[in-house]
This record gives structure tokens, sequence and C-alpha cells, in this order.
């Protein structure tokens, strides 16, 4: 047993098992846990130290935190199924003109101009926001895995082209890189157990001096020393 633990907070939309699943395997004496936070509360959580580290929604603010960006998410408007939308393989801004479009308090997606209409009352969150949409009071933006899940039955989603899109990223306080965090950033950035930078790097292989041929009994070691030749002169008997 150990009182060491590995703290990793994630947002919603974020799936932390593939990782955790890979520190289980490299580091078993060390147990982590998962501390699912919202988007606008994480790094909080990680300056105030409830968390070793944690995926984030870019931008945030960085000040005394390291921050590594991973992927980008396509951005899907989420519409009822029986919306015109729901026909196209994928929209433009300029479809949803005629729509109105929600922006919950916790939307992710960075709008230098917000689409369609802006709602009279804008909801506090995204789940609120899909509860609106499935009432037929809006549409949704947001990225691909906030419209998975909050996943509906009467409710798709589709790409749409030109828009912000919403950036994930792992985050942890500079003055807090333990040895910990540098192990989840190697299995994060896909790097080997043996890697120099991993927990337990592989002992490098001494290679092996070639030993010098040992002479035979009563030679000199030079070949053909036992040839069985005599001196000059001489014809052995």
């Amino acid at each position: 047993m150990t009182d060491r633990e590995f703290r990793l907070a994630y947002v919603p939309g974020v799936t932390p098992a593939k990782w955790a699943g890979v520190w289980a395997e490299r580091v078993p004496g060390v147990p982590l846990t998962l501390i699912p936070v919202a988007a606008a509360d994480v790094v909080r959580l990680l300056r105030d130290g409830g968390a070793d580290a944690g995926f984030v929604r870019l931008p945030v603010d960085r000040e005394g935190l390291s921050v590594i960006p991973l992927y980008v998410e396509t951005t899907v408007v989420v519409v009822p199924k029986d919306h015109m939308v729901a026909a196209a393989d994928e929209v433009t801004v300029a479809d949803l003109a005629d729509d109105e479009v929600l922006h919950p308090m916790d939307d992710t997606l960075e709008w230098t101009a917000l689409p369609g209409l802006p709602a009279f009352t804008r909801p506090d969150t995204t789940a609120e926001a899909i509860e609106l949409v499935a009432a037929g009071a809006g549409l949704l933006l947001v990225p691909q895995s906030l419209a998975r899940l909050h996943h509906r039955r009467d409710l798709t989603y589709r790409p749409v082209v030109e828009t912000p899109r919403s950036q994930v990223a792992l985050a942890w306080p500079t003055e807090a890189t333990t040895e910990l965090v540098e192990d989840f950033i190697g299995i994060v950035r896909g790097r080997t157990a043996n890697s120099s930078r991993g927990r337990t790097p592989a002992p490098a292989q001494q290679k092996t001096r070639k030993q010098p041929r040992s002479p035979a009994p009563g030679g000199s070691g030079r070949r053909g020393a036992q040839t069985g030749r005599g001196r000059k002169g001489h014809r052995p008997r």
C-alpha cells in the first residue's frame, strides 16, 4: 500500500480512460484518481492544489501553469432531427443565419462574432442549452465531444466549417512539476515505458568486449605457430 496518489482533473467531453489504463500498467504502486470538473473551475482547482494535473479547454489563464496543447476538436451544431440542417453533411455559419443560436455561459468557443440571433436569456450550462434545443428554442454550437456527451435520441449534430474550434490541453502548476507529473506527461505524449524520460528506463546494455584468442598450449599465440614447421634447415622427426 502507498499513501501517494495522482489526482487527475478533466473537463466535460474529455475521456481520460485510455491514459488512466496506461498509468495503471506503468505505475501500479500509485493509484490514479479521476476528478470531473467544470471547464470554468479546472484552473482554480489546479492552483488550489486540488489536483496534480488536469485536462483543460484552451484558452485558460496560464499564470503559474505549465500547459501542453494536445488536440483540436471539430465544432458541430446540435439540432433537432427534423431540422433542415440534418439533411446536410456539413454546414457553415451562414446556413444558421435564420436560426437562434444559443450561447451558454460555459461556452468553450472563442467567438469574435456570434452567429445567429442571441437568445434573450443565456443558459448557464451546455446541458441546459441542450434541453432548449430539444424544446425547439434554438440551436447550439459545441465541440463534438460535448455533443456526444449530451447525446439525445431526438437530436443530431453536423460539422460546422469556418468556426472557432476548441483545443484540449494538459495543464499543471509549474511549481508542482513532480516526478509523477513527468510520468503522466510521458504517457500523454505517447512515450514508451523504456523512454529516456520514462519512470524506469531500461538499463543500457553493455557491449561485450571481444576477448583475445588464447594461444594453444606451448605456442606463441601467432598464427602459424603450430603449423608443424621446424626451424630453417631442420626437419621434424
